[in-house]
């Protein structure tokens, strides 16, 4: 049996690269959350979430869905740790594709 992803369900975000955007984010969160001065139940269970989305099946949460729906945590954590190159990323993702 063959799972296939479903079409693009970003369809409303035509001609932005919305994927490359969040995953320019979590690139900056993972890299972040490796150091254990940064880390905390909410990093681990999400670094948990984030490798269920690249499972096939069941629908579950994607890169951009998670976030997404973390962006206060995400900036928070980006702050706390001065790194403006996120704090921009994030910008970006919140205004052309949460």
């Amino acid at each position: 049996m063959t799972i296939s992803r479903p079409a693009d369900r970003y369809a409303s975000f035509r001609g932005i690269d919305c994927e490359g955007n969040a995953k320019i984010v979590i690139e900056r969160i993972l890299a972040l959350i490796d150091n254990p001065a940064n880390g905390n139940a909410l990093w681990d269970r999400f670094r948990e979430r984030l490798a269920e989305a690249g499972k096939l099946g069941a629908r579950k949460a994607d890169e951009l869905c998670l976030a997404c729906s973390h962006t206060y945590y995400i900036e928070e954590l980006f702050e706390d740790a001065s790194d403006e190159i996120g704090l921009a990323a994030l910008r970006r993702l919140e205004d052309e594709c949460c």
